[in-house]
């Protein structure tokens, strides 16, 4: 993925501490007290510019969602939508996947979406895979006992390394569509990566695992 830079996006971020919290891990196992109020925690690693997240809180607000992105020249466009939407039960947090544990307290968060996560297709690249076992780890661990992670992806290679990677792992797999947009799925969110791609007839490949 090619990243347009944008030279002012790290004082946006700045500017706007309600919506994308800076220094998270002070928030480490308090984010009920940030959101103020026990509902569920969904997170998104790899939010990208926002749509499918910010439209999830839109639709769910008693669920809580935050937007997990490491660049800031794309996390801005989600802070645009988010201050224009000004939803309660979302925030946004510029951090590195790998340090979930570091922001999350065990058992704290009950779901995980990986939308159109970067493939890594080189096979020197695979630790960087977020379904490789490096990240189930993490995600086992800050998940809730029977937590679920929800994967889409247009990417055929991506998504069988990943069923594999699930049932390596001991995860129990209770959706698999290898064709969303011609399956009876309903209350499909769409990312503007999907949009992009079914436009062009991409298949795109969606499951649901739970840690047992």
């Amino acid at each position: 993925m090619r990243l347009r830079n944008k030279p002012w996006a790290s004082e946006y971020i700045a500017e706007h501490p309600k919506y994308v919290i800076p220094n998270p891990q002070e928030q480490k196992g308090n984010w009920h007290k940030l959101f103020g109020n026990h509902h569920p925690i969904h997170i998104e690693v790899g939010t990208g510019k926002g749509q499918f997240i910010v439209e999830m809180a839109k639709r769910n607000p008693n669920i809580n969602y935050i937007g997990i992105e490491l660049y800031q020249s794309v996390i801005v466009s989600a802070l645009q939508k988010l201050e224009e939407e000004k939803l309660p039960n979302l925030k946004l947090l510029n951090v590195n996947a790998r340090d979930l544990t570091e922001i999350f307290a065990p058992s704290e968060v009950e779901r995980v979406y990986l939308n159109f996560s970067d493939p890594w297709p080189k096979k020197r690249h695979e630790k960087r895979r977020l379904t490789h076992k490096s990240f189930l780890t993490i995600f086992e661990n800050i998940l809730v006992e029977g937590g679920e992670i929800h994967l889409k992806t247009d990417n055929q290679g991506l998504f069988e390394y990943s069923l594999k990677s699930f049932s390596e792992y001991g995860l129990l797999l209770t959706f698999v569509s290898l064709d969303l947009h011609n399956s009876d799925f309903e209350g499909n969110i769409m990312t503007e990566y999907e949009e992009k791609f079914s436009k062009k007839g991409q298949r795109i490949y969606r499951c649901e695992v739970k840690f047992r």
